[in-house]
């Protein structure tokens, strides 16, 4: 059995926010057999007053909570924190999921579902934090031709600049505020402006190479990242798309 720590050397601690009885009894024991430490909360309120509590390394999340919704639980917890968030839910639709990632949501399963998959997406969500974490700490990494330097620490491609050691983006000197995600994906775009990135490209540096959740879910932050720098989302013109292919970011039309 794999047993997972956090950095400092203690069990990781899931915080499981779940009002069906079956699930929770289910998940406590799996997961404690994973070596995960797992403190449950039954309903919104509760969910929020113990990510305070506990400082967990991971949230498994329900949609469809009491008092409070998990979306809503979501968003609260953007506001101040980064932790991975998994949404569990039954509901499967595609408004469901872009909900999900639109309030911040790191990944999302849908009910039914096999534990060994939702241990493999937890493990995938904490490696790509700590991943982010890491990169945070040691400094930009290798930039490539489609994008200039100027000054230590950014990439900037026509009229976007992104500062990486600070996580920071500006387009036309105005910065716009972006989610993790969403800034490591306009990043790698930045750094390759001009070049065609294709979809499997993009999700294996954003979310990556283990993920295999819905590919739909790098369509939603394309379209919430256009959200953000374009002057017209519906007529992108800085991220095109390449039908059948990818994405690319135009330099010489962002000016």
């Amino acid at each position: 059995m794999q047993v997972d720590v956090a950095p400092d050397g203690r069990p990781i601690n899931v915080l499981l926010a779940e009002d069906e009885e079956s699930f929770v009894d289910a998940l406590v024991i799996g997961l404690g057999h994973e070596g995960f430490k797992v403190t449950v909360a039954r309903d919104g309120t509760e969910a929020l007053r113990l990510f305070q509590e506990v400082a967990p390394d991971v949230v498994l999340l329900d949609l469809m909570l009491p008092k409070v919704s998990g979306v809503d639980v979501c968003r609260t917890i953007r506001r101040t924190s980064t932790v991975p968030i998994i949404m569990v839910t039954a509901k499967g639709s595609e408004i469901d999921m872009v909900v999900g990632l639109e309030v911040g949501a790191d990944d999302y399963v849908t009910k039914p579902y096999r534990l060994r998959e939702l241990v493999a997406r937890i493990r995938a969500v904490l490696r790509r934090s700590q991943a982010v974490a890491g990169q945070t700490a040691s400094g930009p990494a290798d930039h490539t031709a489609g994008a200039t330097e100027p000054e230590e620490g950014s990439v900037e491609a026509g009229a976007v600049r992104v500062d990486v050691d600070q996580r920071r983006a500006f387009v036309r000197g105005e910065e716009v505020q972006l989610r993790r995600k969403e800034f490591d994906l306009l990043r790698i775009l930045v750094e390759n402006a001009g070049r065609v990135l294709t979809r499997d490209v993009l999700i294996d540096r954003v979310w990556g190479s283990d993920y295999f959740g819905d590919t739909k879910t790098l369509d939603v932050h394309v379209k919430r990242l256009r959200s953000r720098i374009e002057e017209d989302p519906s007529r992108p013109v800085l991220i095109t798309t390449v039908r059948g292919v990818g994405y690319r970011f135009d330099a010489a039309r962002s000016g």
